[in-house]
């Protein structure tokens, strides 16, 4: 499966779908500060974006789209009507698959919220794929113009294959040769600095997994440097040490690939 990492959101070439997670709309409101700190405008911004340069047929949240479990901030319900349009001027389909945060998200989005979304890989035709309820030394720039071939040991990625998009803080109940979630909200700690990731291996019983950082910028984000199967809160992470993080650096316009935790832990 190939992915291309951008602005902490990834698009999925095969399914041309672009996916994120964990924007908690409403973190900013809630959040115990003087003065605001534009969530608004940054999610809308990068979001609106994203949507500009790749034009996807279909755009889907894994999760966490809100943050307050229950009531709506002020200013929630705008940001989510300005995410659904942006989705919408570029002609993409808006889906939301609920995460722990997201008791109210069915009655607020106009769009489908399926516990999982199953991508269609294939032929192009509309996805609709409703599931369930509801040191650079050390470092590979990736390939193909920042495009990663997210592959490893057993998953096979000969002919077509099958993605699914989840939040991942439950199994969910179909199966896949991919699965795509957010909930951990990964980052990599270099030389001190922690840099959101994303990490791509062997997940639970085998199948591909693909991790996504949170798409807010509030979150400080979890160094994954020494962490194993168990420190992830998502069970579909039962091992960790096959997982390879890549980081973006939307600065410098480079994608880097490090080799997995289980070798990275004896390089940074």
């Amino acid at each position: 499966m190939e992915f291309e990492p951008r602005d902490r959101a990834a698009y999925l070439p095969a399914a041309d779908a672009l996916v994120c997670s964990d924007l908690h709309v409403g973190r900013d409101e809630t959040s115990d500060v003087a003065f605001r700190l534009g969530e608004h405008e940054d999610l809308l911004e990068r979001f609106a974006a994203l949507c500009r340069r790749y034009e996807p047929r279909e755009v889907v949240v894994a999760g966490d789209l809100l943050h307050s479990f229950s009531g709506l901030p002020t200013g929630v319900v705008e940001t989510v009507r300005a995410l659904e349009s942006a989705a919408a001027d570029v002609g993409a389909r808006f889906v939301v698959t609920p995460g722990n945060h997201d008791p109210m998200v069915a009655d607020l989005c106009e769009g489908p919220t399926p516990a999982a979304y199953r991508l269609d890989a294939g032929d192009g035709a509309a996805g609709n794929g409703e599931v369930g309820d509801g040191s650079d030394g050390d470092v590979a720039d990736a390939r193909d113009g920042n495009v990663v071939q997210a592959s490893d040991g057993d998953v096979d990625d000969a002919g077509e294959t099958s993605i699914v998009v989840a939040h991942g803080h439950v199994r969910p109940a179909v199966d896949a040769d991919w699965y795509v979630v957010g909930h951990d909200h990964p980052t990599l700690d270099v030389e001190g600095q922690r840099r959101p990731c994303y990490l791509h291996g062997r997940g639970a019983n085998g199948a591909g997994l693909l991790v996504l950082p949170a798409f807010s910028r509030l979150p400080t984000g979890v160094a994954v440097n020494d962490m194993t199967g168990a420190d992830f809160q998502s069970p579909l992470v039962d091992a960790a040490d096959s997982l390879r993080p890549v980081v973006r650096d939307g600065a410098a316009d480079r994608t880097h690939e490090f080799p997995p935790l289980g070798e990275c832990r004896q390089l940074l």
